[in-house]
Formats: C-alpha cells, sequence, structure tokens
C-alpha cells in the first residue's frame, strides 16, 4: 500500500494525507499532479507493509519524495 503526503516545504506539522493507492505508478501520478503549478508543496510517498510497531503505529517508509 503506497500513502501519497503534500507537506509544506520542510514543516513536520503541515503533512496532510492526500490518498491510499495499491499501485506505485498511481500513487506517484497523483503525487506529482497535486503539487503541480504549487509553489512550496512538496510530496512524499511512503510505503506500508501492514506492520505496526509497539505504539501500534504503521510502519511506514518513505519510497519519493520531491525537492
Amino acid at each position: 500500500m503506497f500513502q501519497v503526503y503534500t507537506q509544506e516545504g520542510n514543516k513536520e506539522l503541515t503533512k496532510t494525507l492526500v490518498g491510499e493507492f495499491k499501485d506505485y505508478d498511481e500513487a506517484m501520478d497523483k503525487a506529482e499532479a497535486v503539487i503541480e503549478g504549487k509553489d512550496g508543496l512538496k510530496y512524499i510517498v511512503e510505503e506500508t507493509n501492514g506492520c505496526f510497531n509497539s505504539y501500534g503505529d504503521l510502519v511506514a517508509t518513505v519510497i519519493a519524495e520531491s525537492d
């Protein structure tokens, strides 16, 4: 499962979930479309494998991030 987020620059508290996708290409297309023409906004794509840590949080790995 791939999760797409937007974030304003490097401000951690502005991270917003855009959507979840099963297909990597679909997730990347959506990520690029969401930030198109918006200065200061970047995307982050994370992959999850269904595992949880000891706090009950879903473990995710960042696989793509715009500049």
